[in-house]
């Protein structure tokens, strides 16, 4: 167990909206505890619902996809949800419902501590790039901190409007390259003097 776990069960046991008595299950999230890259969707769908894992819908299948086309695999990163219980009818978040869930997502991320975080969806945009529209801010990146945040549209997006699919698929093969360029340069220790010249010891 880790203190990331442990927050598991507190999430699953939340009572604080009304969602939460009308779940199956809550969905906390899942992945690397030392994710360097931690995607924030929106909320669960009734697959996510059935299962208590985030992102195992089709929508969830094409995430993998997004995840394998720069190289990595779903257990190498960390998928959360804005909102953990999934809405009636798979309605939108109620600004309540974001708020009471907000202190289980900040403490996911205080405790992965991830170097990016991809927000997945307008609702997890708004945390991080208030009053900004996702159609003209998706593909950039900015730096907080030491947190780089990279907006994306929702995967479930493409499945809407297939129109879309390219423009997700080309922003996440950005991702490599945003965070290779944030990665402070790395530089070659300098030798000591001894070891720069051949020491004569006789």
């Amino acid at each position: 167990m880790s203190a990331l776990t442990d927050l598991y069960p507190q999430i699953q046991a939340c009572r604080r909206c009304e969602i939460g008595y009308s779940r199956t299950k809550a969905v906390p999230g899942e992945g690397s505890e030392h994710a360097e890259i931690m995607f924030i969707g929106e909320a669960p769908g009734w697959h996510e619902d059935q299962q208590g894992r985030p992102f195992v819908g089709p929508a969830g299948q094409f995430l993998d996809q997004l995840i394998a086309s720069i190289g990595l695999k779903r257990e190498q990163v960390y998928i959360a949800n804005v909102v953990k219980c999934r809405p009636p009818n798979n309605r939108e978040p109620l600004p309540t419902e974001i708020q009471n869930c907000k202190s289980w997502l900040d403490e996911q991320i205080k405790l992965v501590h991830p170097k990016m975080i991809v927000t997945l969806g307008r609702f997890s945009m708004e945390k991080y790039f208030p009053g900004k529209t996702i159609s003209k801010i998706h593909g950039t990146a900015k730096r907080e901190g030491d947190i780089i945040y990279f907006a994306m549209y929702h995967p479930a997006a493409a499945l809407h409007q297939g129109n879309l699919r390219k423009d997700i698929e080309a922003d996440m093969l950005k991702i490599p390259r945003v965070l290779a360029e944030a990665a402070p340069a790395v530089q070659e220790p300098e030798k000591p003097a001894e070891q720069q010249k051949q020491l004569n010891l006789f």
